[in-house]
């Protein structure tokens, strides 16, 4: 008769390495907005999401099996690092004007527009390093350079007595969304970005100009870019480093953003795209390339501004019969967001939005668009994802949440 196996000590495992610091720096703003949409009867007026009606699907799907059947070496095969050439010419032709030269050596495709921001910290930034920002910034550029831990050197271009040159000093680059920045939604005038980029030049501070909703003009003629005034050689050498995307122009999950920049910027954003996808997926370039020859983006864009016209005009209107003694705010001319301002300095919009979810609506508090994270008082509001009885409502039920925090207070 044997002996029962007798257990065996479990081994004692040595401690696993901490996560890296910046990770306990981040917030979940991002997470909560974009979960929204799978929580019943929520309005989620927090996120920068299009309405998925305007996408072209088939359209799209036709030019998906066109890249396939057509085009196996380009959609199945490895790909350049910096992208098939022909999208890289498709994109140069598409801005060049005037002065502005551009050729497929200052082009380089990335995996959506957020790519671009990873690979401009990845080959600009040592820690400690300073970046110029238009403030209030878009959270996904401030999440992108965490792990490089930048300082910031905030520019406040909706103030007369901003510095642009001395807040350039010292930066390895500067941020700017001219075309209706997310969050605060504000257009640059022709004269600011003038100055901006005279102060690139005269500081030698890179220039970035991320442009996801420069198409969404509402009222009035389109400005001109950064990179249409900085334009100079051929092909262009300038600073202004361009930031361009199709998620607003065609559809989010195709994952097809690019840069525009002078071919040394491109040389050393590609080598940081090696070791980090090594190349943006071959079927939604094909696609990318079909849809920009064809012309789909112009074809479509008029729809586009119709309904997202009339979402801004529903939200502003709502907002005048429910907020108006509760947030200052201006009516955009495009893009993609109104930002509220309280004219309370006591709320504090991160917990608002918090009691917000319990009223049944979502925000975006402005904590997490300030680089030094000291705004409390404002927040974004996204008019395009919701009709305008949805958003009548939402502005509602965020009335009663901002009444029901401001009676705690």
């Amino acid at each position: 008769m044997t002996s029962p196996a007798q257990p065996q000590p479990v081994p004692k495992q040595a401690s696993r390495p901490a996560f890296a610091r910046w990770l306990g720096q981040t917030n979940d703003v991002t997470q909560t907005f974009l979960a929204a949409g799978r929580i019943p009867g929520l309005i989620n007026l927090a996120g920068g999401l299009p309405d998925p009606s305007v996408w072209p699907v088939q359209a799209l799907a036709r030019h998906a099996h066109d890249a396939v059947a057509l085009h196996p070496g380009d959609t199945l095969a490895y790909s350049p690092i910096d992208g098939l050439p022909g999208l890289r010419d498709v994109i140069a032709r598409r801005f060049s004007r005037g002065d502005l030269r551009l050729t497929r050596d200052n082009v380089l495709i990335t995996t959506g527009g957020m790519q671009a921001l990873d690979l401009l910290g990845k080959v600009l930034l040592d820690p400690g390093d300073a970046i110029a920002a238009q403030s209030p910034a878009y959270l996904g550029a401030l999440d992108a350079w965490m792990p490089r831990a930048p300082v910031y050197q905030p520019m406040r271009l909706d103030r007369n007595d901003v510095d642009i040159s001395g807040q350039m000093t010292g930066a390895k680059f500067a941020y700017t969304v001219p075309n209706f920045s997310n969050p605060s939604g504000r257009l640059v005038g022709t004269e600011q970005r003038r100055e901006l980029v005279s102060a690139a030049q005269d500081t030698g501070c890179w220039l970035v100009e991320d442009d996801p909703y420069g198409a969404l003009y509402y009222d009035g003629e389109p400005l001109p870019r950064l990179l249409d005034l900085s334009a100079s050689g051929d092909p262009y050498d300038g600073p202004v480093i361009y930031l361009g995307t199709l998620s607003k122009e065609l559809a989010p999950g195709m994952r097809i953003g690019w840069v525009i920049a002078a071919p040394e910027m491109i040389s050393a954003m590609t080598t940081a795209k090696q070791g980090s996808d090594m190349f943006t997926s071959g079927v939604c370039q094909r696609m990318a390339q079909g849809a920009l020859e064809e012309g789909l983006p112009e074809q479509i864009l008029p729809g586009i501004l119709s309904l997202y016209r009339a979402r801004r005009d529903a939200l502003c209107a709502a907002m005048s019969e429910h907020l108006a003694d509760l947030y200052d705010w201006e009516v955009p001319s495009g893009g993609m967001f109104v930002w509220a301002v309280a004219k309370d300095p006591r709320l504090d919009t991160g917990k608002l939005m918090q009691r917000g979810l319990d009223h049944g609506v979502c925000i975006s508090p402005s904590s997490v668009f300030d680089p030094e994270g000291k705004d409390h008082r404002a927040t974004r509001l996204n008019f395009t994802l919701n009709p305008p009885d949805k958003l009548a409502e939402g502005i509602r039920r965020l009335a009663e949440a901002t009444r029901a925090e401001l009676d705690t207070l």
